[in-house]
């Protein structure tokens, strides 16, 4: 197998339709930036657009994926292809806002087998949207995490709470919450009133999603660390 220089380009898949109007959009790449230059890595960032991904797109090119917000995407299919594909393959995934709802509809599908599970935004009347309206929108705010001790996001942020911005309007429907949690999907952060925050894979060597918006921080000039944390895994696993 052919050795990589440590200094050799980690290829990053940033699976969203770009708009350089969405905040978020802006900040993911200055986010995996800083953190690159803290860790000494050398990152390249690439957009792939949802309705470009199909069976036949060579996603082995990438060694992780960042599911960005701004959804409904394109294609919800495209989207949910990249995500399987990290999740089967074992690479470490981030998935923020519209990245935490596909990647629990993803495995709403794909492991629960709840073929017609939908998303709110898209299928409002489904009977089975596992991905529903937020009983108080999260549009540019601001609020306490707090995550459940020994999972991934607690040890990238090495606290047991912190305080993050939003802009969204959904997340899990309440009525598929217990369900969706009885397996290897587990709630690892929930904000101040008990609501679910984040949520990560079992067994995974890095599979986490926030609804919130880690990202929002490069704006400010902080490297988040959530981008630390998953650039550190995309590094780990390459070796």
């Amino acid at each position: 197998m052919e050795q990589r220089s440590p200094h050799s380009i980690l290829n990053i898949a940033l699976i969203g339709d770009h708009d350089p109007q969405v905040s978020a959009h802006r900040a993911i790449p200055v986010a995996l930036q800083r953190a690159a230059a803290d860790a000494g890595l050398n990152v390249q960032a690439h957009w792939l657009a949802t309705d470009s991904l199909t069976a036949q797109t060579d996603l082995s090119l990438f060694e992780g994926f960042w599911c960005v917000p701004a959804s409904p995407y394109r294609s919800l299919e495209g989207a949910l292809l990249a995500i399987t594909h990290a999740r089967e393959q074992r690479l470490p995934f981030l998935g923020t806002c519209g990245g935490f709802q596909h990647a629990v509809l993803e495995y709403a599908r794909h492991v629960l087998g709840w073929t017609d599970a939908e998303h709110g935004e898209t299928a409002p009347d489904s009977p089975h949207a596992v991905i529903s309206p937020l009983s108080c929108s999260l549009l540019d705010a601001h609020q306490r995490i707090g995550f459940v001790e020994g999972t991934l996001i607690a040890k990238a942020y090495g606290a047991l709470e912190t305080h993050e911005d939003y802009h969204c309007r959904y997340g899990i429907n309440p009525a598929f919450e217990n369900a969706l949690l009885d397996g290897d999907l587990r709630a690892s952060g929930h904000d101040a009133q008990g609501d679910l925050r984040a949520v990560e894979l079992k067994g995974h060597p890095f599979f986490v999603a926030t609804l919130f918006q880690p990202e929002r921080a490069a704006l400010e000039g902080r490297t988040p660390a959530l981008a630390g944390a998953f650039l550190a895994a995309c590094a780990s696993h390459r070796q």
